[in-house]
């Protein structure tokens, strides 16, 4: 058995690398490298394989055989995969949530969505803690939308699929929109333009209040329109310049030091 000290830096190593892997600070397909992980975030060998062995369990880590790990790879596939199991679990929860919901659902709904609303958006303000900050609320609100739900299965897939796609989100269809406008190419207008509508509080205003009027269909169709939105994103990015398809897979940034 661990004793105490050894599980507590080993529950600090997962919870470090499994924060910069959902925030793509540690890219897609990036070899996890133990010297490099050790340099970086100035933890221990044995608290670093203990993690890795658990994030691979999580589908965020690969193994490969004789060459140690790998950050999971990301992908058109996978995207397209994710959305549709989103809808086939998220659906149901938000229905059940929507019936079993109380006052005190309510005020979690309206509140999560305040929140978000003060947030800027990924065009006005690129910055990472401006992503970071966008993304944090917005997996809240959406938490909080399911929150009445009783299904433990249910929300423990949901839970799942949220932290998959989130490094989807952010490595498909955030960082090439924002790294192409940044440089003015010829195009990426449009793709623009599509980050800042799926990124709006218009869309998750009207999420909001269908669910708070009990309108289930409304809310059902709502929600399948939104979860189209990040592939939405994407395929404008890919329409303007498909070198992007092949996504970045080099070297570990530093992120124990950000």
């Amino acid at each position: 058995m661990q004793d105490e000290g050894s599980a507590s830096k080993t529950e600090a190593a997962y919870r470090l690398l499994r924060r910069d892997i959902l925030a793509t600070r540690l890219k897609p397909g990036a070899p996890l490298k133990l010297g490099t992980l050790h340099e970086a975030y100035g933890l221990g060998w044995t608290p670093l394989r203990e993690a890795l062995s658990r994030l691979e369990a999580e589908k965020l880590v690969t193994a490969i055989s004789n060459r140690g790990f790998a950050v999971a790879p990301v992908s058109q596939k996978e995207l397209e995969d994710l959305a549709r199991a989103r809808m086939v679990v998220e659906l149901p929860l938000l229905i059940e949530s929507i019936g079993n919901g109380d006052a005190d659902w309510e005020s979690a709904v309206v509140t999560s969505h305040y929140r978000l609303s003060r947030c800027k958006i990924a065009p006005d303000d690129p910055s990472d803690a401006a992503v970071d900050e966008w993304d944090e609320k917005h997996t809240a609100f959406h938490a909080a939308l399911i929150s009445a739900a009783k299904s433990s299965w249910l929300l423990r897939f949901q839970s799942t699929i949220s932290d998959q796609l989130r490094r989807h989100h952010r490595f498909l269809g955030l960082a090439p929109t924002l790294k192409a406008a940044a440089g003015q190419q010829d195009g990426y207008e449009k793709a623009i333009a599509a980050l800042r509508e799926a990124m709006a509080i218009e869309h998750h205003t009207a999420l909001m209040e269908a669910a708070l009027d009990r309108d289930i269909e409304r809310a059902k169709a709502l929600m399948i329109e939104h979860i189209g939105y990040t592939l939405h994103v994407y395929i404008h990015t890919e329409d303007q310049n498909p070198a992007h398809k092949a996504a970045a897979t080099k070297g570990v940034r530093r992120a124990g030091a950000a």
